[in-house]
């Protein structure tokens, strides 16, 4: 099942999706905001206006199914799948607690809604490579998609991946790289630049789209890109490009919120950037629905 939302509805959902993220990484005193922040946006347009899913069964077989590849920003797939209803909003607060089932990287076997546990960078992409074949092989009509950062894809397996995506014309596969530019140890481009990604993944055999991965009417014209791409036996590649921290002043293109969490000072400051964007976008709402 999906659904339809439109573009303020959609921003709502973000800000709420961010909201969680901050409120999850601040209860855990750790986490990855930054990437997590940046890749709101596609969290919330994936699982809200994309994907077939049903939050009531999150096991149904006839999903589609998403891996985080990139799974330290668990945070934002959390913040997500909570608002989408698979699980109750209000436990985030207790991510990476002491027997919490929200640990620091997505696990399958205890999480409602996540298809893979994921964590060693390089590693998702690949179970998604193989799901996407699957799928293809039992003849069903299921797409895969998956999220990698612009870091991990310095890993090889990643290339490796996007090799066997192109030899076994997974045109039900949708790779997203989350674009933001900053990496754990600094910007991308000097710890081990990647560019240009677009010609790279072109030679790799992929449709390749890049495209603002914090704009909703950039995301929906990807998207029904990629659902225009089936049959012809290519894989999707998005290249997101975003803001790392995005939704929070302090926290937006600095690479030290890469991964640590906000003291009570800023979780404060950035709760109440987010709550008025949260209300500005309610009363908007409002009054386009009278």
């Amino acid at each position: 099942m999906t659904n339809h939302l439109d573009v303020k509805q959609l921003q709502l959902e973000a800000v709420k999706v961010r909201e969680g993220i901050v409120t999850a990484t601040h209860g855990a005193k750790s986490g990855h905001p930054g990437g997590s922040l940046s890749a709101a946006d596609m969290f919330t347009y994936l699982y809200f206006n994309e994907m077939r899913i049903d939050p009531a069964n999150p096991k149904w077989e006839d999903r589609d199914r998403f891996v985080l590849s990139k799974g330290h920003t668990a945070p934002g797939l959390y913040a997500a799948l909570a608002n989408r209803g698979f699980f109750p909003v209000e436990d985030l607060k207790n991510l990476r607690h002491i027997d919490s089932y929200l640990q620091g990287h997505p696990n399958m076997n205890t999480v409602p809604g996540v298809d893979m546990s994921t964590g060693s960078l390089g590693q998702g992409v690949s179970a998604a490579c193989g799901m996407a074949l699957a799928a293809k092989q039992a003849g069903s009509d299921i797409n895969v998609y998956t999220l990698l950062g612009d870091g991990e894809i310095e890993e090889g397996e990643c290339w490796e991946a996007f090799m066997f995506a192109n030899h076994y014309k997974l045109d039900n596969l949708c790779i997203m790289v989350d674009v933001n530019g900053l990496q754990i140890d600094g910007p991308t481009r000097e710890v081990m630049n990647s560019e240009p990604l677009d010609k790279k993944m072109d030679a790799f055999g992929f449709n390749t789209i890049v495209c603002n991965g914090n704009s909703f009417a950039e995301l929906e014209q990807a998207f029904k890109m990629f659902d225009l791409s089936h049959g012809s036996g290519k894989p999707t590649c998005f290249l997101l490009r975003t803001t790392k921290g995005l939704g929070v002043s302090y926290m937006q293109n600095a690479v030290d919120w890469h991964g640590k969490a906000p003291n009570d000072e800023e979780y404060a400051q950035a709760m109440d950037e987010l709550r008025a964007a949260h209300e500005s976008l309610e009363k908007e709402l409002e009054l386009i629905n009278g």
